[in-house]
């Protein structure tokens, strides 16, 4: 019998051990970067919020989705996930350029999240930065396919392109223009104004290869002064901070390659055009 008493003592120790861990929240500290353009006499600060994580999903978004909805509506980011513009909610998150949305939360209660908008922009308000310099240069690029004779209007064209010459544009079609590299490059830092940044260079070298772009040589003369690719110092930032996983420095080492003439790029596999000529002769 006493043995009895002392085993069901020790579970009911156990019982309330377990009960009192369940009840213990996990809370974790956010601190987040604000600036409101409407009070311009106050300067930028960090606000803390406390998120419980066992309340929460395990992004770094959802904790902020979860901040504006149920603590601050004024908190305001970007974010456009499953709406087709994957790379909206990029910010620095504890010192690193990447994507909320697949950031996961430090589970390490007692260090707080430091988030910041992406560094060296314009701030439009909070976490928002301003994007308009960074878009202007991808402009700049004409980032859409370029045929020397343009399909007829009307004519729907197939232009075809070898299995081999496609594997070309692996690890480049994949950027989603976030601006992590971009915006954790010192050239792009120091020269955003005339150096294009890794992103639009990548996005540069995806056009310039495709072996259906007739527009080779009219791409690589706009490259061709001191700042548009030269600014790059193969830091290598871009490539470590990409939260694709792509490697921008390698793409504007492969331009410098081409502008300098050691590398040519080379004939389609496939006639592009093989397609139309067939028609055409039939």
């Amino acid at each position: 019998m006493p043995l009895l008493r002392l085993t069901s003592g020790s579970f009911g120790q156990l019982r309330t051990f377990a009960t009192s861990s369940a009840l213990g929240k996990r809370v974790k500290t956010f601190a987040v970067y604000r600036w409101n353009p409407d009070e311009p006499d106050k300067k930028p600060y960090t606000q803390n919020y406390q998120v419980d994580l066992d309340d929460c999903a395990p992004m770094v978004l959802d904790a902020l989705l979860k901040i504006k909805n149920e603590m601050d509506p004024t908190l305001t980011f970007r974010r456009s996930c499953r709406e087709g513009v994957c790379g909206s909610c990029a910010m620095n998150i504890d010192g690193v350029n990447t994507l909320a949305c697949i950031s996961h939360i430090d589970q390490n209660l007692s260090k707080p999240s430091k988030i910041y908008p992406l560094p060296h922009m314009y701030v439009v308000k909070d976490l928002v930065p301003d994007l308009t310099n960074f878009y202007n240069q991808y402009r700049s690029i004409e980032p859409w396919l370029q045929r020397d004779k343009e399909a007829v209007k009307g004519k729907e064209t197939q232009l075809l392109q070898d299995v081999e010459d496609r594997a070309k544009l692996d690890g480049l079609y994949e950027c989603v223009l976030c601006a992590c590299c971009s915006t954790s490059c010192p050239s792009y830092w120091w020269n955003g104004d005339k150096y294009l940044g890794p992103a639009v260079l990548m996005q540069a070298y995806r056009w310039i290869i495709d072996s259906r772009d007739d527009a080779t040589a009219k791409r690589l003369s706009k490259l061709k002064d001191t700042y548009s690719v030269y600014r790059c110092h193969t830091i290598m930032n871009c490539t470590r901070t990409c939260p694709k996983g792509l490697n921008p420095g390698r793409a504007i080492a492969q331009i410098k390659t081409l502008l300098s003439g050691i590398v040519k790029k080379q004939a389609p596999i496939m006639d592009p055009a093989g397609l139309d000529k067939q028609t055409a002769q039939n």
